[in-house]
């Protein structure tokens, strides 16, 4: 038993302690942040602004660039999607969960290719190219700002950019040496699935009442 939680953990020895409460706090919120997302929540904002910010903090520390550029566009995209997910369409009714237009997949695939570009001139400047660990990096980076604002819109579709990069950041954060912000991408991951069937099941339901 000692011998996997010292492979679990045992990077955390040399961290200071406050460091580490901030991460599972981080991770606390990020966890409340999905879940309230996969329940379609306004809470899904507050909780993830939290955690990003802890997360910002913690990774310019750690000097872990590309993490942090994820974190500080998550703080944004959040602050525009509690604006968009509580703008009224009509007098009663606030923007509902949709699936993405042409335009909007087209946007999407700009935004994607634009942070690929975007990440590798950061990585460029801070010369950060010490691996495929980098590489990796990029695309689930492109991934997640995809999904970000696709969320912000309330788009079914961002489930599916969040479940890919979750699936890669699992082992992807155990190999940086991160096992609490690995187990929280689990976790993401499980969650982003259902989160991906309650929203299909809700806009099939609005689609028959509509």
């Amino acid at each position: 038993m000692n011998h996997i939680f010292n492979f679990l953990f045992e990077q955390y020895s040399s961290y200071a302690p406050k460091d580490v409460y901030l991460e599972i706090t981080a991770v606390i919120f990020g966890f409340a942040s999905v879940w309230y997302s996969k329940r379609n929540n306004i809470l899904v904002f507050p909780t993830g602004l939290i955690s990003t910010s802890i997360f910002v903090y913690l990774l310019f520390k750690w000097q872990l660039i590309g993490d942090m550029l994820i974190n500080g566009y998550y703080f944004i995209m959040s602050l525009y999607g509690w604006y968009i997910w509580t703008r009224k369409v009509d007098s009663e009714h606030v923007t509902p969960i949709s699936k993405t237009t042409k335009k909007e997949q087209l946007i999407g695939v700009v935004l994607f290719v634009v942070t690929l570009l975007f990440v590798f001139v950061v990585y460029q400047f801070f010369d950060m190219w010490n691996g495929w660990v980098a590489y990796v990096d990029t695309f689930t980076t492109a991934l997640f700002f995809v999904g970000m604002w696709l969320m912000a819109k309330r788009k079914i579709e961002n489930w599916i950019f969040w479940i890919v990069a979750d699936i890669i950041s699992v082992p992807l954060y155990f190999y940086k040496g991160f096992t609490f912000s690995s187990l929280q991408y689990l976790g993401f991951t499980i969650i982003a699935i259902f989160g991906f069937l309650a929203w299909k099941k809700h806009l099939v339901n609005s689609l028959q009442t509509a």
